[in-house]
């Protein structure tokens, strides 16, 4: 079983806000969150950790 982030921490690790991974999910650019309940989604580390690894690096610039 991957662990399941929540919003607070996927801002952390990426460095994102949050109207701009809500913006990116809608573009097709980030990964959607798993719904967890009514009110509650989260995101598999691994789906993040994938994506921080797609992303051009800074030293590459």
């Amino acid at each position: 079983m991957t662990k399941l982030l929540r919003l607070p921490a996927v801002i952390e690790v990426t460095g994102l806000g949050r109207s701009t991974i809500y913006a990116q999910i809608a573009d097709g650019k980030f990964p959607a969150p798993v719904k967890l309940g009514v009110r509650a989604v989260g995101w598999p580390e691994t789906a993040i950790i994938d994506w921080l690894n797609t992303r051009p690096s800074a030293a590459a610039a």
